[in-house]
């Protein structure tokens, strides 16, 4: 299972143009729904991804701070309630390093979440988890960049001695691209074209044939050459015209195919008062 942007206050921050609320109930609504949708399934998906803003609060000093501390408490025991059959696998965002990150930002996410840059195993099917802040924001943490870099460039290294996996697939937060790998930057829902096609050429050559974003609150993706991105809607607050939902995703010995799941119609939310501008 693939979702995104549980983002715990995004809704009634938004909605209500506050400087901050401290409510997030729609979202606890949404996040157990998906919960409920997962503990049924028979039989279990090997796991649960979120790429990334699992928390809307960002991880500034300040006010910000002490709201995301109470979202993450909240986030922590909704999520207990997952079939412990079925791990969860966190993916790091904007809200959850900051739009530039940090030094301070980023020991707190590993603090909060664990590592924001690994790879793993589950049934022949080698799973990359990036952190797209350092693709959006290179020169903020220089040397973490450097660290993600290396960890990239010794991933292509194991592609050529280890055994071969049946797919290599890349979860990460911000999308390369919405629709078309020609597109323009625009600024925030992508990443700037140039450094776009040079990850992207290096992710093809260490294997990667299917990339899982979020950020966009919206279903979106397209094709590079041979790697398809997927951008799935936000299971919290959605933004487009596609609701809160998430993705199920099957593995077969030939592909990789997906399906996006809608979420319940009772999350009562006008359309123009989520149409915000980043």
């Amino acid at each position: 299972m693939q979702g995104a942007d549980t983002q715990l206050g995004l809704i009634e921050n938004y909605t209500s143009r506050s400087d901050y609320t401290a409510s997030w109930d729609k979202e606890i609504d949404l996040c157990k729904d998906s919960i409920q949708r997962i503990n049924k399934m028979n039989p279990k998906p090997r796991f649960y991804v979120i790429c990334g803003d699992m928390l809307d609060a960002f991880p500034y000093e300040g006010t910000q701070r002490g709201f995301r501390e109470r979202q993450l408490v909240d986030f922590t025991e909704i999520f207990k309630e997952l079939d412990p059959a079925v791990k969860l696998v966190c993916v790091c965002g904007n809200h959850d390093v900051g739009d530039v990150p940090s030094q301070d930002s980023i020991d707190l996410y590993r603090k909060q979440f664990g590592s924001d840059f690994f790879s793993f195993w589950v049934g022949g099917v080698k799973f990359v988890v990036l952190n797209s802040q350092h693709f959006k924001c290179p020169n903020a943490v220089p040397e973490e960049v450097s660290k993600q870099t290396k960890f990239l460039d010794e991933l292509l290294a194991l592609s050529k001695s280890e055994p071969k996996p049946k797919h290599m697939v890349v979860f990460q937060h911000i999308p390369f691209f919405l629709r078309d790998p020609e597109e323009e930057d625009d600024g925030y829902y992508n990443i700037d074209k140039e450094t776009r096609v040079q990850l992207l050429e290096k992710l093809r050559h260490i294997g990667v044939r299917y990339i899982f974003c979020g950020h966009y609150h919206g279903n979106a993706g397209g094709v590079y050459k041979d790697v398809e991105e997927i951008v799935t809607s936000a299971i919290g607050a959605p933004l487009r015209n596609d609701p809160s939902g998430f993705r199920i995703v099957t593995v077969s010995e030939e592909e990789i195919t997906h399906e996006f799941v809608p979420f319940f119609e009772t999350l009562e939310i006008e359309k123009e008062k989520l149409k915000i501008m980043f």
